[in-house]
C-alpha cells in the first residue's frame, strides 16, 4: 500500500512539474515570439493595449509614431488576435486607412470576403462602414492606423468577431 501511495505521489509531482515547465514554456515562447517579431519590422510594437482590449479578443500592442499633423499609430496583434466590429463614423470625410507593416493579417468589412494584408498592403475603410482587422491564426501582425479627418467623428465598438467567423478565414484561398 504504501509502495503504491509512493507512485501516486511521484506521479502527481511529474505531473504538477511538467504542467510548470509547459507554462513556462508557454511563456517564454509569446516573449521569444515578440522579440522576433520586432526585428521583422521598423516600428515599435509598443506596449499592451489596456485602454481598448475590451474590444479585442487576443493580446494587442499600440506605439504611437506621431501625434503631429495626421496622428497615426503602429498597432500590433499576437497570432490569433483580432479587434471587434466596429464603425468609424463621420458626417463628412473621416474613416481610417491602414498600412500593413509586417506579418499576416485580415481585414473584412461587413457583407464581404476577408481580404489577407500581408507588408506593404492598403487598405482604405471610408467613413460609416462597419469592418474588423486583426492577426492571422499563425502569425503576428502589425499595421499602421491612420485616422481620416472629417466632420463629428467617433467610433462605434460593436460585437466581437466570432471563433466561428474567423475559423472560416482563408477556407477558400
Amino acid at each position: 500500500m504504501k509502495k503504491i501511495l509512493y507512485l501516486l505521489l511521484v506521479a502527481t509531482m511529474t505531473n504538477i512539474q511538467v504542467i510548470m515547465a509547459q507554462e513556462k514554456i508557454t511563456e517564454t515562447t509569446a516573449t521569444d515570439g515578440r522579440e522576433a517579431f520586432q526585428k521583422e519590422m521598423v516600428f515599435p510594437i509598443g506596449e499592451p493595449n489596456t485602454a481598448y482590449a475590451k474590444y479585442f479578443i487576443g493580446n494587442s500592442y499600440l506605439a504611437p509614431i506621431s501625434k503631429a499633423q495626421i496622428p497615426f499609430s503602429n498597432v500590433t496583434f499576437e497570432p490569433g488576435c483580432r479587434n471587434n466590429w466596429h464603425i468609424h463614423r463621420a458626417t463628412k470625410g473621416g474613416g481610417q486607412m491602414l498600412v500593413c507593416v509586417a506579418g499576416k493579417g485580415w481585414y473584412q468589412e461587413e457583407g464581404t470576403p476577408a481580404v489577407q494584408m500581408l507588408p506593404g498592403d492598403v487598405i482604405h475603410i471610408p467613413a460609416n462602414v462597419k469592418h474588423w482587422h486583426g492577426a492571422a491564426a499563425d502569425s503576428w501582425f502589425a499595421h499602421l492606423a491612420f485616422e481620416v479627418p472629417g466632420e463629428n467623428t467617433s467610433n462605434e465598438w460593436l460585437e466581437p468577431v466570432t471563433d466561428e467567423e474567423y475559423n472560416r478565414l482563408g477556407k477558400s484561398l
